[in-house]
């Protein structure tokens, strides 16, 4: 497990501005918001108003899952280490609470779609390990046949509409799914996600205005690990408080502690719920942090984050935190849950050796799953062929 504490600590900011990373003393210029204030007036609930009255078994599920991101996310980071996986490589780890309370909260015939901070979203919907590592190994046995990478998952069986590697693409592509839901009189929910820094597209805007224009049932939960690659959120926008922008478009909006997995379970089914019910989509904004850099070529800290930032946001692991919890109300024991780390460290290695063991695919792959085919004069193509 990891050896987090179970409580943010209080730790001494450095005397000098020029110990803090250039970001940080920024924030503190344009007087950084407190983000832990402004979710000071969430409800103060008792362990058992936590626990919803979910059955025993879902709660050890929600905990196997979220263990199962943080180890699967380790063994790829050792894996792109050793030049096993190529290309871009964007971590969860930290926000794992996120897309397990999340997607927890809906039916296997919901769809999710997302960006390209995506493998914990894919394992999530029930992708297996096997398939997502051998993807990232760019093998023929990956969810998308070893085309598609870590930023491109997808399996059209477990309804993950795919991770986008375009900043806030995915937003209207899921305002189309949505729009499908109701124009075919369906009973389910598109819950789309994206990273703080697509909020200032223009496609999310647009896509708001007609979520709640047509009343669809769409879930957009905003994963505001407060950094948009290195730019501090308030750095980037006029506006911190991203839930107060639905209110422009009369849509219902609410704020999610993204290191509570059983807060982000909450919020999405009340979201869930009314979608549901045709009351329309809800805008979530999940507030979370990743221990890790932006990608696997991204520094943890020195850079826009001091190694002391980062420190005390692990103080709030949102594993440890819903570990501790299980713990106290007798529903899982620190045996059972070692236990239980064991298994998914198992399976993650299980996954990186399946992976090196899948062939590449092979060159015919390139012309299938494409719109068309078109011999155009003077293309190049990779196979050789003109």
């Amino acid at each position: 497990m990891p050896e987090t504490k179970t409580r943010r600590e209080e730790t001494t900011r450095p005397e000098s501005p020029e110990d803090r990373a250039p970001d940080a003393q920024a924030s503190e210029a344009q007087g950084e918001p407190d983000r832990e204030a402004q979710t000071a007036e969430k409800p103060k609930l008792s362990d058992e108003e936590r626990l919803q009255g979910l059955e025993p078994d879902k709660l050890r599920r929600i905990a196997y899952d979220m263990l199962l991101a943080r180890r699967f996310e380790e063994k790829a980071a050792e894996a792109y280490a050793l030049g096993k996986i190529g290309g871009f490589c964007h971590l969860y780890i930290g926000q794992e609470a996120v897309a397990t309370g999340a997607i927890h909260a809906l039916r296997p015939d919901d769809y999710v779609m997302t960006a390209y901070r995506e493998h914990a979203h894919a394992l999530q919907c029930g992708i297996e390990p096997n398939a997502v590592m051998a993807e990232l190994y760019g093998r023929a046995d990956g969810c998308s046949k070893g085309k598609g990478g870590s930023m491109h998952m997808f399996s059209a069986e477990k309804n993950y509409l795919g991770g986008h590697g375009i900043v806030g693409g995915q937003i209207p592509l899921a305002l189309g799914v949505a729009w499908k839901i109701k124009y075919r009189g369906e009973d389910r929910v598109m819950q789309v996600y994206c990273g703080e820094a697509a909020v200032n597209q223009g496609a999310f805007h647009e896509s708001l205005n007609m979520a709640a224009l047509w009343k669809v049932p769409l879930i957009l939960i905003v994963e505001n690990n407060r950094f948009g690659m290195g730019t501090a959120w308030e750095r980037a926008s006029s506006l911190y408080d991203i839930y107060r922008k639905a209110g422009a478009y009369a849509m219902p909006s609410a704020v999610a502690d993204g290191m509570d997995v059983l807060d982000m379970y909450r919020v999405t089914r009340e979201a869930v719920e009314r979608a549901r019910a045709g009351e329309g989509p809800t805008l979530i904004e999940a507030r979370t942090y990743r221990f890790v850099g932006h990608s696997m070529s991204d520094p943890v800290s020195g850079v826009y984050r001091t190694k002391e930032d980062v420190e005390k946001e692990k103080a709030n692991d949102p594993i440890r935190i819903y570990a501790d919890l299980l713990a106290r109300v007798g529903i899982l024991s620190q045996e059972e849950l070692e236990k239980m780390d064991e298994e998914v460290k198992a399976l993650s290695e299980a996954s990186a050796d399946f992976a090196e063991k899948s062939p590449e695919p092979g060159p015919d792959e390139l012309y299938t799953e494409i719109y068309a085919e078109e011999n155009v004069a003077g293309r190049l193509y990779f196979d050789g062929r003109r």
